[in-house]
């Protein structure tokens, strides 16, 4: 599939429309030099050193070379967003967790004393998603799953199983607070060569120990600092953290130490809002653009002198959403997002959703894995409700410049916050404010540095001009 990566030469935002051709906004990125050129429709842009940027614009000369390319371009865009197959499931194998964690967007109640799936269900389970890919993916293809949480581990059993016999076909990861996760688990997931995903939220226990504690209050970060330390060096590891307003001015510090200890790719994600904890936890806007881009700026700092990457995954997904949308890997920026579409949710009782955000919303459920066929479940309203979602038809997105690089996220938490879908993202601010980050960091020559290795391999260049 062919890529646009904008040459580089080159919200306060104006619009021009050169005569008869393409309208493009002129977006303000926070650069003494430079300023960005954006067609919104197709996502495509440039950077403009700013006394030229009218010149490009009102000479013809931008307008009809971006011309020649439109199509390909439309057609690009139109391909990440609505033609790429389902190709992984989030699985939940069990409600219930051996954490509090403030924000969490599951129920509390299912949380504290749900159901769990046992092994043999969620074999058959495991049998139907199987059937389901192999007659939709291209043959070879493996779809991921992913089983998540609450804590996945406290079904240990059964996921297990699960790898041992389905290994061959799903490319599997566990998501988990890593307090059960002791070595025999370990062992077996690294033999296997499942992903293995935890979570901490800050450099010292003060700071991650705030949302992330048992039920009786206790910290667990001494346990995750001991698991993270046995796997650092192994490729399948990933560490999320969850941006609040607990954690949000200690960014720099954590880039910091994720970096002393030999990561080389994390994710900061801004707490989603689908449950009342997450939005009682929403950091301000502008503390958290602040910090973040602090924090990114320490990560660049950090490779400078080192020449070790610690690569922030979400904002690189962004960074690729700029410069070659189709090799974007995480699809909650972009409209209508991957829920539905590119992933789905299968939850401890076999309900089916678009997304595991929409887990904890029942009139976001499809129906019952083990009563349907996933291709029926996935035409139901619940389903079709979330994949035509799109920022043409939101106010104020459909007007935005940047409406592709953003996707208003996340349906779930955008339905918990405002009761409908139809509303823009609660944290719209920040993502308008990242993009322009974004964009200066491309216009500073630091690309490279803040995305992952290799990241070009497989694209082909459109040039435009």
């Amino acid at each position: 599939m062919a890529q646009a990566i904008s040459p580089l030469w080159g919200p306060s935002q104006a619009a021009v429309n050169a005569g008869a051709g393409p309208h493009f906004d002129v977006l303000e990125v926070g650069h003494p030099d430079y300023v960005a050129l954006i067609n919104a429709d197709t996502a495509f842009w440039v950077l403009s050193p700013r006394a030229e940027a009218l010149d490009y614009l009102l000479g013809g000369e931008l307008p009809k070379s971006y011309l020649e390319k439109e199509a390909r371009l439309a057609a690009d865009l139109e391909t990440v967003r609505f033609k790429l197959l389902p190709s992984a499931v989030y699985f939940n194998p069990t409600e219930r967790c051996n954490l509090d964690c403030g924000y969490c967007y599951l129920p509390r109640e299912a949380r504290r004393g749900g159901s769990d799936m046992d092994p043999a269900r969620l074999l058959e389970a495991l049998a139907k998603l199987k059937e389901f890919f192999v007659n939709t993916l291209p043959e070879g293809a493996r779809p991921q799953l992913v089983f998540h949480g609450s804590e996945p581990l406290l079904a240990k059993d059964a996921v297990f199983e699960g790898i041992a016999k389905y290994g061959d076909y799903f490319r599997f990861g566990v998501q988990t607070n890593a307090v059960l996760l002791d070595q025999e688990a370990m062992d077996f997931l690294k033999d296997h060569g499942a992903g293995i995903g935890i979570s901490l939220d800050g450099p010292s226990p003060e700071v991650a120990d705030r949302t992330r504690h048992t039920w009786a209050g206790s910290g667990v970060f001494a346990q995750t600092i001991k698991v993270l330390e046995e796997l650092i060096g192994y490729p399948g590891l990933n560490v999320i953290t969850t941006v609040t307003r607990e954690n949000v001015r200690s960014l720099p510090e954590l880039v910091e130490f994720f970096h002393a200890k030999g990561l080389t790719n994390v994710l900061l994600n801004p707490v989603r809002g689908t449950q009342k904890g997450g939005r009682d936890l929403m950091p301000d806007q502008t503390e958290l653009a602040h910090y973040f881009f602090a924090a990114l700026d320490r990560a660049f700092e950090l490779y400078e002198k080192t020449g070790r990457k610690l690569v922030v995954g979400n904002f690189a997904n962004l960074l690729l959403g700029l410069v070659a949308p189709g090799a974007r890997r995480l699809m909650c920026d972009i409209s209508p997002c991957g829920g539905g579409r590119c992933f789905f949710a299968v939850g401890a009782g076999g309900e089916v959703a678009p997304c595991s955000e929409f887990l904890g919303l029942p009139e976001f459920h499809g129906g019952n894995l083990f009563e349907s066929s996933v291709k029926d479940l996935m035409a139901t309203l619940a389903f079709v409700q979330v994949t035509t979602r799109v920022v043409e038809q939101l106010e104020p997105c459909k007007h935005c410049a940047v409406r592709h690089f953003c996707g208003a996220p996340c349906p779930a938490e955008v339905y918990a916050t405002n009761g409908s879908l139809n509303a823009p993202a609660p944290l719209c601010d920040f993502y308008a404010a990242q993009t322009r980050y974004a964009f200066k960091v491309i216009a500073d020559g630091r690309l490279d540095a803040l995305l992952w290795d290799n990241w070009r391999e497989g694209l082909e260049e459109i040039v435009v001009m």
